[in-house]
């Protein structure tokens, strides 16, 4: 298979990680900054990388965006609008359920451990399969997938306590 040019490689996954980096910081132009510094260091390292180049693309932005928070440890700065993409031609009704569900399900994940919540996000959001995710966390396969289960049953059960009340 022949190698794809650094610019077939940002043009192919550009969207994918500065989704996955928005996900992530909850800040739209932080996202944009990680997204530039992960393309910085793949444009750099690209050399290093072996056959899985998407893998790969998500180890180094998820290891931008640790060395970010790293840097800014005391800094925290959250906002809810991932989250509020809606679809067209519903009621003004229908909008503010799913803004509501959605920006509960966001809590949801914001509150869970950082491993669990980034199990969610490499697996349910960015639709990676088991070994690529666990690849990309530094984890075993079935470390991972009780990540993942937790982070489920957490969720499950916080959503069970809202609809009780």
């Amino acid at each position: 298979m022949k190698r794809k040019t650094f610019d077939e490689l940002y043009q192919t996954y550009v969207h994918d990680i500065f989704r996955y980096l928005l996900a992530l910081c909850h800040d739209y132009y932080l996202a944009q900054d990680l997204m530039n510094e992960t393309f910085y260091r793949a444009f750099i390292f690209l050399e290093d990388c072996e056959d899985k180049v998407k893998p790969w693309l998500y180890k180094v932005a998820y290891n931008a965006f640790v060395d970010y928070k790293r840097k800014n440890s005391r800094i925290l700065i959250k906002e809810k609008s991932f989250f509020e993409r809606l679809r067209e031609k519903e009621t003004i009704e229908e909008i503010v359920v799913i803004k509501e569900q959605l920006q509960e399900i966001d809590y949801m994940i914001e509150n869970l451990p950082e491993n669990q919540k980034q199990a969610i996000l490499l697996y349910d959001y960015q639709g990676f399969q088991y070994k690529e995710a666990a690849e990309i966390m530094h984890v075993s396969i079935g470390h991972f997938k009780i990540l993942l289960f937790r982070a489920r049953q957490k969720i499950r059960g916080q959503r069970g306590g809202l609809e009780n009340e």
